[in-house]
């Protein structure tokens, strides 16, 4: 079996339907910081170490959705098997 679903929507909307939260503000934030650093010629400067506090979920939060979108389409297949 095979389909297809179209979505139409903003990555804004798509956002808010997963009910995600919004992190432009720390984003910005975040880029801000690493300008500064950049602008002041921190020696030894290593953007990697500055975003690493920031990056130790991401995986768990991907494998998060994952299985959430799993489970989503599991209990989908599991409807009523009615046919039209």
């Amino acid at each position: 079996m095979k389909f297809t679903i179209n979505i139409d929507m903003t990555p804004e909307e798509l956002r808010r339907a997963l009910g995600l939260p919004d992190v432009s503000a720390l984003q910005d934030e975040m880029v801000n910081r690493i300008r500064e650093q950049m602008d002041a010629g921190a020696e030894g400067y290593d953007p990697l170490t500055l975003l690493k506090p920031y990056m130790n979920s991401g995986l768990g939060s991907m494998e998060a959705l994952q299985k959430m979108l799993f489970t989503m389409m599991s209990q989908y297949g599991r409807g009523d098997d009615r046919k039209d």
